[in-house]
Order: structure tokens, then C-alpha cells, then sequence
């Protein structure tokens, strides 16, 4: 960590962005509220099997199901409560979204409502949770439509363009909160003495080539004919028609692995997949894939669906699924020239 950025606090580098004129007042007080909510899920989740939160939550034998369909964690439903919570008084949303729960939830009559709406998976990768492996916060903000009173799903079905930041929080062997406001992606660390994130690096890049892939290669006999190509190739390392080695990673935690490419570049991918077809994907484009898209291409990678850059993705509904393809930009390119040939040549 540089001398210039050791003694940025997250408040300090959002109060500059304002004065800058990259966020709104609301926007900054918003994000901060998101990071205290973020600190306490990082307590409970630091506590482990101290803290009692470990295991399915529900009644003992019959685990609780949520909207997607999954069975909850006892942290899930924790992680989930701890961010309405946090958000329902401030006075800067106007509704919030979890992919825990089937529909939107307007603050409630006894607050002031602001002008944003807020999305959020509480508690991403948490069927890792009781092996102790990072698990994560994903949230992503948008505006909320204009002479909207009351504002319900359909008006959180903006394309990922139209956020106006978007971030993680990370809880591993450190608690670290990546996010953008839509000028670069930016990290920080909580410094668990004095309570605080502290700016540790502005301005993450990810290289434009990289030889890690990600994937959960399990998968791999129901993916379509361009993915099976795709990572064939990259499989076949240097005798390959790639001329290189690849590694491959894979946490099954999408905030690890995205926080590693961020962090030293990649790939990470979920394609469509005979399992999944019928879902249009496995990955929810307004919780994860599209926050995470704004991160990565702010970072300057790029992200896309295999066949469409991912920001641009008209959402349908609030629960939507998506292929995902992120991460080290000529890699990005290369798995969607493998899609889009193979559509060419079906054609």
C-alpha cells in the first residue's frame, strides 16, 4: 500500500468523489450504509460455528427454500436481514431486491424514501460456507424511474448500463469491499482495529491476456458445442491451436473468483449448459452478473454472455439467469468468437 493511499478511508474517498461530482450526497451516504451492513455480516460469518449461524436454516430435517428454488443457510437469512435493516431508515432508497426473497420491497410508510434502488445477493457462495471457504457480498444501485411513488419489479429491470455503482464484499482472511461508481474499481480493506475501510488499491486493472480459466469443469458433458470447443483448446495447452498453457481455478464461489481475476487477471465462466438451458442460465443478471460486469469492465476487462456484452442485456424479470463470460478482455473475446462462429456456421 502506497503513502498516498494509506490513510484513505472508504468515507474520505466517497466525500472526494462527490466533491468531484461522480456521485450524488444520497449515493455516498447509500454505499456507506452498505459498507456498516457489510461489517456485521462480516461478524457473523467471522463467528463460524461460534456464533451458531453455521447449517440449512429452517426446522431441523427440512431445510428453508428460497425463490431460486435453493435451500437457505442460516447465514442467507441472517446476511439478508442485516442489509433491510440497515437500508430501510436512511432516506436514500426508494425499494430494495434480494435474491432471497420472490419480490422488490418498498421502504416502508414510516421513512422518507429516496431516489435509488438497491439490489443484492446477501450472501453469494454460501453453500461453502460451513467449510469454511470466502464467501461474499454482491449489491449493485440504480436510479430509480422518475414520478415513481412507488416503485415495484418492473422498475428495477434496467440494463446493467444504467447502474450507478455496483461492488462486493469479500470474507476471507481478510474483509475486503471492491466497488465502482462507475469511475474505476477500487478496493478496500477493513481495518478491524479501528472499524473502517481503508483504500488499498485505486484503480485495479485486469491484463488483457491471461492463461487462467475458471470453470466448474463437472459440467463439462452438458455444455454446448462452442464451450466444449472452446475449453478443448485451451485444454490442449501448447501443442493446442492457443499455443499456451492454461491453469485452471475454480473456488465455486463467484466473489472469490471474480475478487482473484480483479486481482491478477483470467476468466471466469458459467455458460449455458443442458441443466440450466431451460433457465436461460445459472448466474441472475441483476444480482451477480451484472454488478460484477460493471466492476470488470471498469477495471478494464469486459463481460458478456457469450453472444452479447453483458451490460447491454435487456432484464425480463427480476429473477433472470444468464450465461456469464468475464474477466481478462481478449480472453472475453476469444470464448465469445468461439460462440458466435459455431452460431455462424449452424446458420
Amino acid at each position: 500500500m502506497s503513502p498516498s493511499t494509506s490513510a484513505v478511508s472508504l468515507t474520505r474517498f466517497l466525500i472526494e468523489a462527490e466533491r468531484e461530482g461522480q456521485i450524488q450526497p444520497d449515493l455516498r451516504l447509500l454505499i456507506e450504509v452498505v459498507a456498516r451492513a457489510c461489517k456485521s455480516i462480516s461478524i457473523a460469518v467471522g463467528k463460524g460455528a461460534l456464533g451458531g449461524v453455521l447449517g440449512d436454516a429452517g426446522t431441523p430435517g427440512e431445510a428453508s427454500i428460497n425463490v431460486q428454488g435453493e435451500a437457505q443457510k442460516k447465514l442467507d437469512v441472517l446476511s439478508n436481514e442485516i442489509l433491510l435493516e440497515a437500508n430501510a431508515w436512511g432516506g436514500h432508497l426508494a425499494a430494495l431486491a434480494s435474491e432471497e426473497m420472490d419480490h422488490a420491497v418498498m421502504i416502508p410508510q414510516d421513512y422518507p424514501r429516496g431516489r435509488y434502488l438497491l439490489l443484492f445477493d446477501p450472501l453469494d457462495g454460501s453453500s461453502n460456507i460451513d467449510v469454511n471457504i470466502s464467501v461474499g457480498t454482491i449489491f449493485s444501485v440504480l436510479a430509480c424511474p422518475q414520478d415513481i411513488d412507488s416503485p415495484c419489479d418492473e422498475h428495477f429491470l434496467q440494463p446493467g448500463t444504467a447502474q450507478v455503482a455496483a461492488g462486493y464484499c469479500t470474507y476471507g482472511p481478510s474483509t475486503m469491499l471492491v466497488l465502482t461508481v462507475g469511475h474505476g474499481t477500487h478496493a478496500f480493506t477493513l481495518d478491524r482495529e479501528v472499524g473502517g475501510f481503508v483504500l488499498t488499491t485505486r484503480g485495479m486493472r485486469i491484463p488483457e491476456d491471461t492463461k487462467e480459466f475458471a470453470v466448474n469443469m463437472s459440467n463439462q458433458r452438458h455444455w454446448e458445442p462452442a464451450m466444449q470447443s472452446y475449453v478443448g483448446d485451451l485444454l490442449a495447452g501448447k501443442e493446442g491451436p492457443r499455443g499456451k498453457d492454461f491453469n485452471m481455478r475454480w473456488v465455486a464461489s463467484m466473489v472469490a473468483d471474480v475478487h482473484r481475476i480483479l486481482t491478477r487477471g483470467g476468466i471466469f465462466s458459467y455458460p449455458l449448459d443442458a441443466k440450466c438451458a431451460d433457465k436461460g442460465g445459472k448466474l441472475r443478471l441483476m444480482y451477480e452478473a451484472n454488478p460484477m460486469s460493471m466492476l470488470v469492465e471498469q477495471a478494464g476487462g469486459a463481460a458478456s454472455t457469450g453472444r452479447q456484452r453483458m451490460l447491454e442485456v435487456r432484464p425480463t424479470h427480476l429473477h433472470q439467469r444468464v450465461p456469464v463470460f468475464l474477466g481478462s478482455r481478449n480472453e472475453v473475446e476469444m470464448a465469445v468468437r468461439y460462440h458466435l462462429e459455431r452460431d455462424a456456421a449452424a446458420a
